[in-house]
């Protein structure tokens, strides 16, 4: 098997160099998937190459920049790290990293790797995972994912594979919070959020009704967005456990100071969203061992990755670019956006998007409805998106609809500051312009 194992590394990288000089494709998953027909257990010969640990990081949203982050902090710690960049999170862009990462007499001391809550457990059959990261679980995808008790499922499985895991999770999540169960976990959460910024701080954020094992629905003391919080059952006494790495943070329109354990860190990334995301990498990096000053050294460095809160230059003019996938995730972004900048929303509804685009209604488009300048729908779904930007009250003057993702970004961008909000696979169009 080992001769099909570094026959699957050449191949892979003789056809990412085809890919390349033909400029087709990203490449960021059919590497992976060639090395994965050539050797099925690619994966599992991977994990000799990593010394010090494997750590995983899934959920719903933030999986990206959470990883991202946490990567960024151990290679400014002086720690060799192979980290699924891109994003590509099936089995397929996990095996493509590899396969062009790997050396056969090179080894890395951390693997950083993005996962989908639903390939969680594909992965795990072939690499174990010394610690999961868990951010959050809100409703996605439902032709993919189903309800959240699906997903969580989902997870569930993954984590019972995986018998020396240790859990790093959001407290503030009631589902998260319960993945415990046989596991060392520590927990991660906020005591008290501030804001100290030009938007709206309420979120209108679709929240989910939850109730505690006793079956009585739980209530909040405070619940910053959806269903994040501190929740508590009033008849059994059920509770939001202590957190591990208790922090406070005080958001600002284009950061964010959090206090984690006394620890003061600023990350450079805009909403409550991403604060969430930073706090879940430094309580790793602290739990792993590293101290408050490479830390922050990191994250004052560190820039977001392609299409999470990005920022670009098109046609002479700034351009913000913010994925948007889900009725929470969209919802918190939402509220973020520059009014006085040019908008275009790209919606597309390929496989990777999810097909069901019923989201968009769940989702607080209505805090658009003050924008000073074109708002442009654009995508396979360009028309839909239209009409729920109607519906959201934005005078129809205003509303733009040019399916053509890269046109309408150059009609957006010639005419000043623009804030792009794509969908998957409209990003990856992006990716290209």
């Amino acid at each position: 098997m080992k001769i099909r194992f570094y026959t699957a590394i050449i191949l892979a990288r003789l056809a990412h160099a085809g890919i390349r000089l033909l400029g087709k494709s990203s490449g960021t998953s059919f590497c992976g998937m060639l090395a994965l027909k050539i050797c099925p257990d690619f994966l599992k010969y991977c994990s000799k190459y990593i010394t010090k640990g494997i750590i995983t990081v899934t959920g719903t949203n933030g999986k990206s920049t959470t990883s991202g982050i946490l990567a960024h902090i151990l290679e400014n710690s002086g720690q060799k790290v192979i980290h699924n960049l891109e994003g590509a999170n099936m089995l397929t862009g996990v095996a493509n990293v590899f396969a062009l990462k790997i050396c056969p007499f090179k080894k890395y001391d951390y693997a950083v790797i993005e996962s989908d809550e639903a390939y969680l457990t594909k992965l795990y059959d072939f690499m174990k995972s010394d610690y999961l990261v868990v951010t959050n679980l809100f409703r996605d995808q439902l032709d993919r994912y189903g309800e959240l008790n699906t997903t969580a499922e989902f997870i569930k499985k993954a984590i019972d594979k995986n018998p020396d895991l240790k859990l790093v999770l959001n407290a503030d999540d009631p589902i998260v919070s319960t993945f415990n169960r046989k596991k060392h976990a520590i927990y991660y959460g906020f005591e008290n959020v501030e804001y100290d910024c030009t938007y709206e701080h309420k979120s209108n954020a679709p929240s989910e009704a939850f109730n505690c094992s006793c079956g009585e629905p739980l209530k909040y003391s405070k619940q910053f967005f959806a269903q994040q919080g501190h929740y508590y059952c009033p008849t059994c006494g059920y509770k939001r456990p202590d957190c591990d790495y208790k922090a406070e943070v005080k958001v600002y329109n284009d950061c964010s100071n959090i206090k984690v354990n006394g620890k003061d860190f600023k990350i450079n990334l805009t909403g409550l969203y991403n604060a969430y995301n930073a706090l879940a990498a430094v309580a790793l990096n602290l739990e792993i061992g590293f101290g408050e000053e490479k830390i922050q050294s990191a994250l004052d460095t560190y820039r977001a990755i392609f299409g999470r809160t990005e920022k670009r230059t098109i046609n002479g003019n700034p351009v913000l670019i913010q994925l948007i996938k889900n009725p929470t995730g969209a919802s918190e972004v939402l509220k973020t956006v520059d009014l006085n900048s040019n908008i275009v929303i790209a919606i597309n509804d390929n496989y990777a998007d999810g097909r069901d685009i019923s989201w968009l209604w769940d989702s607080d488009f209505e805090q658009l409805k003050n924008a000073q300048k074109l708002v442009i729908a654009s995508g396979t779904r360009a028309c839909d998106m239209a009409l729920r930007l109607k519906y959201a009250g934005i005078p129809q003057e205003k509303i733009l609809t040019e399916p053509n993702i890269k046109s309408a970004i150059n009609k957006a961008s010639k005419a000043g500051k623009t804030t792009i909000l794509p969908s998957y696979t409209a990003l990856l169009e992006i990716k290209e312009k």
